[in-house]
């Protein structure tokens, strides 16, 4: 996810901001990822943006907007993407990843 130390702008609306993110999947195993936005101790913070679940298909970006209530802008330390695997029978060991940027 990029960028690694994102900030939060002004939005279109009031006491709203938000924070602009690209993803690329390295992935050939995973299609689908989760959008996040925590605290510094982890505990999820409300937030809005296009999908929630987004789906990239191996080796494509997506460019997303992520906003939330300028009252939580100090509450929010990382925003994490979280990958969703499909479990079938063939594929017995997945390995389901996490990865963040982090607010200054």
């Amino acid at each position: 996810m990029v960028p690694t130390y994102p900030k939060w702008q002004a939005s279109s609306m009031e006491k709203i901001i938000k924070t602009s993110m690209e993803m690329f999947n390295k992935r050939a195993d995973v299609e689908w990822y989760e959008i996040g936005v925590f605290t510094k101790d982890f505990k999820s913070i409300p937030f809005v943006s296009q999908y929630k679940i987004i789906k990239i298909p191996y080796l494509t970006k997506v460019k997303f907007d992520v906003y939330i209530d300028s009252k939580n802008k100090k509450r929010a330390v990382y925003i994490c993407s979280m990958s969703k695997l499909v479990s079938d029978k063939k594929n017995q060991a997945l390995v389901a990843s996490k990865i963040c940027s982090k607010f200054k």
